[in-house]
């Protein structure tokens, strides 16, 4: 039988990490993961791994529960994404600028990050290889308490997409990446839509913002996944015992 939500179960979202009512709900997911048969977690089940399914569900507990567990089943099902999360596995990309990180949250507290296919070249790196830098970067801002409540939103710059790049997203690759991503897609006039959804003063400037380039926000980026690399190696151990 499903559980309701507690009353004001959203307002929990509010309350810190110790909070006794944030506590308690911590408490009852685990006891579902522990008395789940067969289950394989793929990290231990810590308080601050917990509460970030409960914030990103604001705290109803069987929604909660249903996103931890697709969260177990993809990325044991997904080991040529999420087996290996160490940075050098993916450091030419990196390097390349393919990826990076808004300094600024949105209006709303989302995160925004921006993927520029272009740079990605399907003659050195695989279509798991570029989803890996998505889980990379989800398993790093997911620990902040804002991300958590928030989320994240994506730009998806298309420039430069070529059929060498569709020739890697197979069947099997399309299935396992909707499993987990949405893509909201823009038309040409790019830099008018994002304006639409995003202040000028967090863009970079290539997107007509007055933040500094895609370039130093990517690097900026790579930097923080470099020097979280003991970080992501415990997580990809974990994952794959």
């Amino acid at each position: 039988m499903s559980q309701a939500p507690p009353p004001g179960a959203g307002r929990l979202n509010d309350l810190p990490d110790h909070s006794p009512l944030v506590r308690g709900a911590v408490a009852e997911l685990r006891r579902r993961a522990e008395a789940e048969p067969g289950q394989r977690w793929p990290q231990p089940l810590a308080d601050s791994f917990l509460v970030r399914f409960l914030r990103a569900r604001d705290f109803h507990l069987d929604l909660a529960w249903r996103l931890l567990k697709n969260y177990q089943k993809w990325r044991i099902e997904c080991p040529e994404i999420s087996a290996d999360l160490q940075p050098s596995s993916v450091l030419g990309l990196l390097h390349a600028g393919y990826h990076g990180i808004l300094r600024s949250r949105d209006p709303h507290g989302s995160k925004v990050l921006i993927y520029r296919i272009g740079q990605w070249d399907p003659k050195l790196f695989t279509a798991y290889d570029v989803f890996r830098v998505s889980l990379i970067t989800s398993e790093l801002i997911v620990k902040e308490i804002e991300t958590q409540r928030n989320g994240v939103k994506a730009i998806f710059d298309l420039q430069g997409w070529r059929f060498a790049h569709a020739f890697q997203i197979s069947p099997a690759v399309a299935k396992k990446i909707a499993a987990v991503l949405t893509v909201y897609m823009h038309g040409n006039n790019y830099m008018q839509s994002l304006t639409e959804h995003f202040p000028v003063s967090i863009l970079p400037q290539e997107y007509g913002g007055e933040e500094v380039s895609i370039e130093e926000l990517a690097k900026e980026w790579t930097d923080f996944i470099m020097a979280s690399a003991d970080y992501l190696q415990s997580i990809s151990l974990v994952s794959q015992e």
